[in-house]
């Protein structure tokens, strides 16, 4: 309880001087009459006297909260100053920064809308019930390693795009964001148990897919459709449920997806192979009036990668969406004489030498129609394949 009353303020207004309220709180009187509160804190071995308001503007409770602002700051390590003056980005509550970033974002071309979807998603399930209302500066390591908690080992995947998000965010925001940002991250991990290690995409074997396949042609739903384009095309399942009708050729059997809906931000062009341009074509009857999605939601939303999962497990299939990709690479090192550079080009993943990179200057396209050909029939049973050597590719495969 500190000294300073009421009665003891009025009487010390007519005496200049500084009158201690404790715990290095102070009133400071000058001959004037005028009065102005003051802490005292030790900052490196040095006193310091850091000046919260005059009397007029600042009640005797407020004056001991600041105080008790400036104190825990200096134990955290943090400028007193922000603690009792905090920018106006400071004051802002969580949820407001939060929208901001994202409108912020929404101005990038780079960031697809399904991310930025889903961003928000996170944001409003797994952040804004525990952090939403709290102001920017009050959010510390502890605060977000306890939001994250509940989710951090049964959703560890979740979980991290989560924290990431969380900082992000915080880094946005704060004045001193980028400084705070740098020590925030591993503060967090500290106050967080080890998640469990982390596989690769658990793949169905490739020599299964064709029974899968012919199992799924039985089986209705949009899910199911989707799925069996991501199958025929080796694509991600969200480049197949962010398709559109606007990026597809079928006169000339090419889907062309753009950069912002790629993985490493660069388009990428796909052979669509007969059975996928059948496929497309028995997908043209459910186009939405308002949406231009290839395989469209009830809403007229992109579907949830729950959707093809669940299509997945409906039929017993334990291994993941994902896995499909990891099939087809099996199949082509296995079966097929293409260098590997054609079925990576397929799955339009980087070239990891950067010299490589600066020189190569062709996607195989040509060469990846044969081989996306090649698999289509593989999968649906082409009882009639054969080995058939590339033109002018000096290899073989089988067809």
């Amino acid at each position: 309880m500190g000294r300073l009353t009421q009665a003891h303020i009025k009487s010390a207004l007519s005496k200049p001087g500084r009158h201690h309220d404790g715990n290095g709180l102070f009133l400071s009187v000058r001959d004037s009459g005028q009065a102005s509160w003051i802490a005292r804190v030790q900052q490196k071995g040095k006193r310091r006297d850091i000046g919260l308001g005059s009397l007029r503007a600042v009640s005797l409770a407020e004056a001991r909260g600041k105080a008790q602002m400036v104190k825990a700051a200096m134990v955290a390590g943090h400028d007193p100053i922000l603690a009792i003056n905090a920018p106006t980005e400071l004051t802002r509550t969580f949820r407001e920064a939060a929208m901001a970033f994202l409108e912020m974002r929404a101005d990038n071309a780079k960031l697809a809308d399904a991310s930025q979807r889903q961003q928000l998603a996170h944001l409003r399930t797994y952040a804004f019930p525990a952090l939403g209302r709290l102001q920017v500066q009050s959010i510390d390591a502890d605060r977000i390693a306890n939001c994250l908690k509940p989710i951090w080992l049964g959703k560890p995947v979740t979980a991290k795009k989560v924290r990431t998000l969380i900082i992000r965010i915080l880094r946005f925001a704060r004045p001193d964001g980028a400084l705070f940002a740098g020590t925030l991250a591993p503060a967090v991990s500290d106050r967080l148990p080890k998640q469990p290690e982390r596989g690769n995409f658990q793949a169905m074997p490739y020599r299964d897919v064709p029974a899968f396949w012919t199992r799924l042609g039985e089986k209705g739903g949009m899910g199911a459709l989707a799925l069996r384009l991501v199958i025929l095309t080796a694509v991600r399942s969200g480049e197949a449920r962010g398709a559109t009708w606007a990026e597809m050729d079928l006169e000339a059997a090419e889907w062309r997806i753009p950069a912002a809906r790629m993985k490493a931000r660069k388009g990428h062009r796909v052979p669509l192979s007969p059975a996928a341009v059948a496929l497309l074509r028995d997908a043209a009857p459910f186009k939405g009036k308002n949406s231009d999605l290839v395989f469209p939601s009830r809403g007229g939303k992109p579907l949830s990668d729950m959707t093809l999962t669940k299509a997945m497990r409906d039929m017993g299939a334990t291994s993941t969406v994902h896995g499909f990709r990891s099939a087809f690479r099996d199949w082509a090192a296995d079966e097929t004489d293409f260098p590997r550079e054609v079925p990576e080009a397929a799955l339009a993943h980087a070239v990891p030498n950067e010299v490589e990179a600066a020189y190569r200057r062709t996607d195989f396209f040509d060469k990846r129609r044969a081989l996306m050909d090649a698999w289509a029939g593989f999968v649906i049973g082409d009882k009639g394949s054969k080995i058939v050597r590339l033109a002018g590719a000096g290899q073989k495969m089988k067809r």
